[in-house]
């Protein structure tokens, strides 16, 4: 979504924050310690063991049942056999540690490997990777030598354009450019630097982010369990470096077939990519239109460079690894009415204000874009416009803008089985108006921004469900975000490593959202590496977070049998804006049945006015006192000003237990910073 800029307003008086450039220097040296590849040999193993299955890079018994039910299966590079270097572990933001699945992967030189035992049988393999850019930006491509079992040697050719974003928001290209906003805060300083005599010197690249991307490749026929994968970066490669973050395998079956249909081929669609089909597939449509059939796309790489615009229609392709839809950005001569300055491929509902479109059905088929840059106005997302009693189910969407963006008002659309990665921004946005929709079943990693959003903008987000999906590694903001609505849910999903300015879990008065109103259920979801460190605060944010920045938040908000685990700094976060602090509050917070495995810092850090209540959250391995009290920052005789009750919390860390009795209601305990401690791995929650 369109990010705040950020001002002078957006920090703390500099007589109680401290200045943030020791904490910018320690980041540039793990930048540039990662960039070179600085770690500790992994020493390479004689024979393979088996390479343990993971999900987010935990045990997969510690999520069970929530997040996407996948059908693949995740292997870390740093669990498997390697001649590479250990890269990480490392949460500092700009450093490729940061930004991989568990903060660590594996860096190959030329010659070098990593050798993965397939836990299962499987004939297809993702690869998520990192390569340099290039020196000037725009990327690289640099080959990969795949081979099983020592033979059937494939080669994937890796890419950096879709890559490494670039200075302040909305980012550049370019690594040597200047600041972009000359006049914003910079935290490495300190400083507003046109405010500033003379001139800070920013050093370039500044703030390199956005490292990694994805690859797909069908290996044409099905190994077995325990057989070996390796991945080799060849002696003669591009490439100065190639990071292995993880392998995911599993086994695709046969494409789908279907004859009564439109089929796009009778349109003279190419499904070897080399004309756009953009005209085929309109008159595809309109065929299946009129005779009440489904357009079928079959087995191919179709090149469509615009939207495709759908209502009353059901498009289904052989399944996502068959059936890609691929487009580049097309530059327009002059920009569109609603701001847009490129195009390219997208399936995209009739806008709102024209009655939307209604009864869309989107299935088993790729659409991957080409989108390099963030330009907010651009309409260059998978999926697009108002979309009402429709479905969009298995597709795979890739560089593009945004996966699905809505925008409302519209009604009872369903998001399920579908996989969204390497986003310039977020993979799922209900903006404006949307209602009684859900996404379930779906997995997101590395967006841009947030992984999943209900941004009620003007009007509100109404009986919406985020359900069963997994979240990793969004690079900016969170993995799950609320703003605004009214009643809607956020349930047994999986969210994993949020890199900067933003967490797992995020309820936010902010981007011109209505009010929070009837209630919000955030119900067993789990967090794993949760809670980053805020640049322009100069603070550790929880692994949820509550913000009130426009408005009080106080609606019935329910939090119940969450996991948060391995939280970075806090496990719960309330905050409101330092400008805003005497003017809005958040109060009406329930937690029930919560349990809390590691704390950097605190279980609770509240930085507001309010209430909230807590039954039986129970926490161990907490890292500071249990609650972290600054209320309103006033300190005032009769304590703070946020205020706490509950029964049957138990647990805690080295301070004692999290919930003390002397804690309550609001007796004030303020550490602005507390030291950062970092817990032990999660395990098996023991019940007593």
């Amino acid at each position: 979504m369109t990010r705040a800029r950020p001002t002078t307003d957006d920090v703390r008086p500099r007589t109680r924050w401290r200045t943030a450039a020791t904490i910018a220097a320690s980041a540039a040296v793990t930048v540039a310690m990662t960039m070179t590849g600085a770690g500790a040999a992994i020493a390479a193993q004689p024979s393979a063991p088996p390479t343990p299955v993971t999900r987010a890079a935990i045990s997969p018994a510690l999520s069970e049942g929530r997040g996407a039910a996948v059908n693949f299966v995740e292997q870390e590079a740093e669990n498997a056999v390697t001649t590479g270097t250990a890269v990480g572990p490392d949460r500092t933001a700009y450093s490729l540690a940061a930004e991989a699945s568990g903060r660590q992967a594996v860096r190959l030189t030329g010659g070098q490997y990593v050798e993965f035992t397939l836990p299962k049988a499987a004939n297809a393999i993702s690869v998520r990777y990192s390569i340099p850019d290039a020196a000037t930006g725009g990327g690289i491509t640099s080959p990969l030598t795949v081979s099983v079992n020592g033979g059937g040697a494939r080669t994937m050719n890796l890419t950096s354009k879709y890559s490494w974003l670039y200075n302040q928001y909305p980012f550049s290209n370019d690594p040597n450019a200047g600041l972009l906003h000359a006049d914003w805060w910079i935290t490495e300083c300190g400083c507003v630097p046109a405010a500033t005599t003379p001139t800070p010197v920013i050093s370039t690249p500044f703030r390199p982010m956005h490292f990694y991307d994805e690859q797909r490749l069908l290996l044409g026929r099905t190994y077995r369990a325990g057989d070996t994968v390796r991945l080799t970066m060849p002696a003669n490669a591009a490439a100065a470096w190639t990071i292995i973050d993880l392998l995911d395998s599993q086994q695709v079956g046969l494409p789908t077939v279907k004859l009564l249909a439109s089929n796009v081929l009778a349109f003279h669609a190419d499904p070897f990519g080399k004309r756009d089909s953009a005209d085929a597939f309109d008159k595809a449509i309109a065929f299946a239109k009129r005779h009440h059939l489904t357009v079928y796309v079959p087995p191919g790489v179709y090149t469509v460079d615009r939207h495709i615009i759908v209502d009353d229609v059901t498009i289904q392709g052989a399944g996502n690894w068959y059936t890609v839809i691929r487009g580049d950005e097309v530059a327009l001569a002059t920009p569109a009415a609603d701001g847009s300055v490129h195009t390219g491929v997208g399936f995209y509902g009739k806008d709102a204000a024209d009655g939307g479109s209604r009864n869309v059905h989107l299935s088993g088929f790729t659409i991957r874009g080409d989108v390099r840059e963030r330009i907010d106005t651009d309409q260059v997302n998978g999926i697009g416009g108002a979309l009402s009693d429709s479905t969009i189910d298995g597709l795979y969407i890739q560089h593009t803008k945004v996966g699905i963006w809505l925008d409302g008002p519209m009604d009872g659309l369903k998001v399920s089985n579908t996989t969204i990665v390497d986003q310039i921004a977020d993979g799922v946005n209900f903006h404006t108006g949307v209602t009684n929709s859900s996404v379930s079943n779906s997995f997101i990693r590395n967006t841009g921004d947030d992984g999943l959003a209900m941004w009620s903008e003007g009007t509100a987000d109404a009986n919406n469900v985020f359900d069963h999906n997994t979240v990793q590694t969004p690079t900016l903001a969170n993995g799950i975000a609320i703003y605004g609505g009214t009643d809607n849910t956020v349930s047994n999903n999986l969210v994993a490593d949020p890199i900067r300015e933003g967490s797992g879990l995020h309820v936010g008065s902010r981007f011109g959202a209505t009010a929070f109103t009837g209630s919000l259920h955030i119900t067993d979801n789990t967090t794993v590496r949760a809670g980053t460190y805020e640049l322009n605060w100069n603070i550790g944010l929880g692994a949820i977070w509550f913000f009130a920045l426009e408005k009080n938040i106080d609606a019935d908000i329910e939090v119940t049998g969450d996991h948060y685990l391995d939280s970075t700094y806090n496990a719960i976060m309330v905050v409101a804006d330092w400008p805003v602090k005497d003017l809005y509050s958040v109060t009406n917070l329930h937690f029930r049945d919560v349990q809390v495995d590691g704390t950097g810092t605190s279980v609770l850090s509240a930085r507001a006015a309010g209430t909230a209540t807590f039954d039986n959250v129970d926490a161990r391995n907490v890292g500071a006192v249990g609650v972290n009290n600054c209320g309103t920052f006033h300190f005032t005789p009769a304590g703070s000003e946020f205020s706490l009750s509950g029964s049957g919390n138990d647990g805690g860390g080295t301070t004692g237990p999290w919930f003390a009795s002397w804690e309550l209601p609001n007796t004030i305990t303020c550490d602005d910073r507390p030291p950062v401690v970092a817990p032990p791995a999660p395990s098996p929650w023991i019940q007593p």
